[in-house]
């Protein structure tokens, strides 16, 4: 497998990542032919979960304004990124 890429985001929709941006952004991680994982940045190294699980981001509690560690391997890693990194940059309702 590939090498995997990470990025860092701010969440921006109000809702943090609960309900609608979860859907979208669970739904957008499933789209790609990658692993995805995601985390919250400011824990470093903690245990990252599985991004394509709603129930296992929705437990995040990730609110707006804090940072979201993603990490992604796969033949479509960077396009992933990416696409999730519009999720979370996307005021909810402007998407």
């Amino acid at each position: 497998m590939s090498e995997p890429h990470e990025r860092t985001v701010e969440i921006v929709p109000e809702a943090g990542l609960h309900a609608r941006p979860a859907a979208k952004f669970v739904e957008t991680a499933n789209d790609h032919d990658a692993t995805v994982k995601i985390g919250s940045a400011e824990d470093g190294d903690e245990d990252l979960i599985d991004a394509g699980s709603m129930i296992a981001v929705t437990s995040l509690g990730v609110k707006q304004g804090e940072h979201l560690r993603i990490v992604a391997e796969g033949e479509d890693a960077e396009e992933a990124l990416d696409a999730l990194e519009r999720v979370l940059s996307t005021p909810e309702g402007k998407s």
